[in-house]
């Protein structure tokens, strides 16, 4: 099985996986607890928090664990909206966006808000100018992916932020698929909210953060109630070793992110070069503003779901892992304007610290094989 599925979910990294055993074997600590386990415990944990914070280039208290990057959205989305529905009732987000943004948003309309997603021009793209033009007097928040998951598509997050400063709009940012691949800090981004991820970088499943702004600090509506924990924003024992282990992938990201962004973009390109010796097929996205990690091709005249089960040693997907029960065809692709029998006909192929040179090239030849092969037997 070559592995081509890291957007969904990465590897462990053996030196993350060390961390965690190391956490495993210490005595069992309550890290709110006082007693000697219970402090040892609580200082690992913030160690962990210090070394996501370094990432962010930000302080340590300005990161809140949570359960992963979909609990980060949430707590950001409703919390934020929640908090300020005393000033206005209006959402912005994009019609791209993931579903643990979209569904929250959803979420909060039949709670009495209004919201506006954003269409994308047929890059993925939105533009300041866009947002500006959506931003009304009773807007409250924007959200906006820094990298989206299926399409690899890099936001000007920067220029977005400075229109929704100007506006007194709060922005929050889904960055779960840029840490280690896009180079940013929270000053570089100028979001008030950032939701973050732990598996997608090599890091344990289960646990994921929410950096918020400290001055000024934006005030947010808990989502969950009891115990105080995490400035009283997301309650309960926090798991000690996946929170080592999310403190160790982002500081690993970090030492090796000079090294491994421009190798995951050498692997992206690698097979598309290979891919292109098919005629008759799309990348999905801007071929400049992407991530280095993503690439996204439709194949014309295929069927979608005969092509996956023709590449059964390929572990790959056609989107977002959090829709692959879905039957439809991925809405990110319709959005870019994709009709639904090119958007079911696509691959998404995500690389990762683990994907080697052979497996990007037999991964090719596999696909232009099967490409071929369903062609010829398709009805003229």
């Amino acid at each position: 099985m070559i592995y081509l599925d890291h957007a969904a979910t990465s590897s462990l990294d053996p030196v993350v996986r060390e961390a965690m055993e190391a956490a495993l074997r210490q005595a069992a600590g309550n890290p709110n607890s006082l007693h000697a386990a219970g402090r040892a415990a609580r200082v690992r944990i913030e160690a962990a928090r210090a070394q996501v914070a370094t990432v962010l280039q930000t302080e340590p208290e300005s990161i809140v664990f949570t359960s992963g990057a979909t609990e980060s959205d949430n707590l950001a989305i409703l919390g934020a909206a929640r908090a300020a529905r005393t000033r206005g009732l209006h959402v912005v987000t994009a019609k791209t966006e993931h579903r643990a943004v979209l569904d929250v948003v959803s979420a909060l309309a039949r709670e009495g808000f209004s919201t506006t997603l954003l269409k994308p021009d047929a890059e993925g793209l939105i533009s300041a100018a866009v947002v500006e033009q959506a931003v009304r007097p009773d807007t409250v928040l924007l959200s906006m992916m820094l990298v989206n998951n299926e399409t690899g598509v890099v936001q000007d997050i920067e220029a977005i932020a400075a229109v929704c400063h100007r506006r007194g709009v709060l922005l929050h940012v889904d960055a779960a698929q840029a840490v280690g691949r896009v180079p940013f800090t929270a000053a570089s981004l100028g979001a008030d909210l950032i939701s973050l991820s732990s598996h997608k970088i090599h890091g344990p499943m289960g646990v994921g953060a929410l950096y918020i702004r400290q001055n000024p600090r934006p005030a947010l509506v808990p989502l969950l109630f009891g115990g105080g924990q995490e400035h009283a924003l997301r309650p309960g024992t926090l798991p000690v070793h996946q929170i080592v282990g999310m403190g160790m992938a982002y500081a690993r990201a970090h030492e090796l992110a000079d090294h491994e962004i421009p190798r995951l973009a050498g692997l992206t390109q690698r097979l598309w070069r290979r891919l292109q010796a098919l005629p008759a097929i799309h990348l999905n996205g801007s071929i400049r503003y992407r991530a280095p990690h993503i690439l996204n091709v439709s194949f014309v005249g295929v069927d979608g779901e005969a092509l996956r089960y023709a590449l059964p040693d390929l572990a790959l997907s056609s989107g977002s892992a959090c829709s692959a029960g879905d039957p439809e065809s991925s809405y990110v692709l319709r959005a870019l304007g994709r009709d639904d029998a090119l958007a079911q006909a696509s691959l998404r192929f995500s690389v990762g610290r683990t994907t080697t040179e052979t497996e990007i090239d037999e991964a090719a030849l596999a696909v232009v094989a099967a490409v071929t092969r369903l062609r010829a037997l398709a009805p003229p």
